[in-house]
């Protein structure tokens, strides 16, 4: 069959592109930018457009199927002629339950945590040669492409995102996937570009777990608040599974799990968030037939997933983390997991305030007091993204007010913040940069090399 993909480099859109690829089908597509790593995994399997932009005479009555990108507009050229030929269109979650609709689908939803409890389960799966195919947002150590989409398998593992589907399709795409076991690993307002209440937020994770199938399970974190209530004040046909921070001890500097025999296992990853996420991937991989032993061994060397709570550089005294955190609730978790995981050392804790929510004078307010745990805070913003995202500017007073703790420092230069980085004394300490971007082109390497 011949697929085009219209916005074929986004972060799913090219995974997917060449996950249909591998499989033997014909992949065209087009985009109007196309960025690393994107570009490189494209040109590898020959998908790279051969001119950047849309190009409608691509379209024709030869192609099957059209996948459609969030990143295009509604009135995109290709998404025009293809109407006009009656070709099918599909968002990428649309086309992902299509393949795997006659599978068992495990979808992980949630406002954090999705990637790592997906990446748990993939790593569990993979030690004990399960099939199964999958779709996960982040690039994960050992996989070249983050979507499988096998005939084979009856197993299909799904990172459900409560974005928006496509720009013609408004739905959040994990309400599209119809789960037979969901996660949902804790709900925290974000997106309010499409999401303006909290309350409406809240809505698309009720209509997620009322999407679950008949004789289907909802794995759910009882220790949020907000998922909780939202549990405890509906009606669900599924089984309810609840689950909390797995049992664990902390000794010089590693974590090690308890199990219900009071038996120790080592781990690589800590925090509590990453305890929570662990949980939730055993109760999976237990509703998949995997038992405890099994998943103990198996998730032992399980380093975490790209750039969530990812060690960059380390030493006897010192260490480099960099972590994918941008919400207030992710802030503070990630913070605290690292000053508790090393109690004994200085923690400079920097984070950019990057996404649409973040730069919202109104959701900036929600940050308050969300890095106390760190002995240092610098939160870093672009004067420029500001204006880009027809934001109302903030001021770096108004930033200082909202995180309300003393420790908090504002940079809107790069090369102050790292000018400020070298400056200070590693001995004995801890930097953890946070963001969902990349602090305006920042080295880390470079920066690890030189202070660590």
């Amino acid at each position: 069959m011949h697929f085009h993909f219209i916005a074929i480099g986004g972060s799913a859109m090219h995974n997917l592109a060449i996950a249909l690829f591998l499989k033997g089908e014909l992949v065209t597509g087009s985009d109007d930018e196309i960025f690393s790593p994107s570009k490189e995994r494209l040109e590898k399997y020959g998908l790279l457009p051969e001119k950047i932009g849309w190009t409608p005479a691509l379209i024709n009555d030869k192609i099957d199927t059209v996948i459609l990108g969030m990143h295009a507009r509604i009135d995109n050229p290709e998404l025009l002629k293809a109407k006009e030929l009656q070709i099918p269109v599909f968002s990428y979650p649309e086309f992902i339950y299509e393949q795997t609709k006659n599978q068992l689908r495990v979808v992980i939803g949630g406002s954090h945590g999705k990637t790592s409890i997906t990446s748990m389960i993939l790593h569990v799966l993979n030690k004990n040669n399960i099939d199964h195919n999958y779709m996960v947002g982040a690039q994960l150590e050992g996989f070249d492409c983050m979507v499988r989409l096998s005939d084979s398998s009856k197993i299909a593992i799904i990172e459900g995102d409560e974005y928006l589907s496509s720009p013609i399709d408004r739905r959040p795409k994990f309400h599209l996937y119809r789960p037979n076991i969901a996660v949902i690993s804790g709900i925290a307002w974000d997106h309010i570009n499409v999401f303006p209440t909290f309350e409406n937020y809240i809505k698309q994770f009720h209509i997620f777990a009322e999407s679950i199938q008949d004789e289907g399970a909802l794995i759910f974190c009882e220790e949020d608040e907000n998922l909780n209530d939202m549990v405890n004040s509906n009606t669900y046909l599924c089984q309810l599974i609840p689950y909390s921070t797995h049992n664990h001890i902390i000794e010089q500097s590693n974590t090690l799990l308890i199990d219900d025999k009071n038996n120790r296992h080592p781990i690589e990853i800590f925090g509590i968030h990453n305890l929570q996420n662990l949980k939730a991937a055993q109760l999976v991989c237990e509703k998949i037939g995997i038992d405890k032993i099994d998943f103990y061994q198996s998730v032992s060397d399980f380093k975490g997933a790209s750039k969530r709570m990812e060690l960059v550089k380390a030493n006897d005294h010192s260490a480099f983390y960099k972590d994918f955190a941008h919400s207030p609730s992710k802030l503070k978790a990630t913070t605290n997991a690292l000053k508790n995981q090393f109690p004994e050392r200085k923690l400079v804790a920097c984070m950019e305030l990057h996404t649409f929510s973040s730069l919202n004078a109104e959701f900036l307010k929600l940050y308050s007091q969300s890095m106390l745990a760190a002995d240092i805070a610098y939160v870093y913003y672009n004067l420029e993204t500001i204006k880009h995202k027809r934001l109302e500017n903030i001021t770096e007073q108004d930033v200082y007010n909202a995180f309300e703790t003393p420790n908090v420092k504002v940079f809107t230069s790069s090369d102050d913040l790292q000018n400020q980085l070298f400056s200070e004394n590693w001995d004995n300490s801890n930097l953890l940069m946070m963001s969902s971007g990349n602090f305006d082109g920042l080295d880390f390497d470079s920066i690890a090399n030189k202070i660590i």
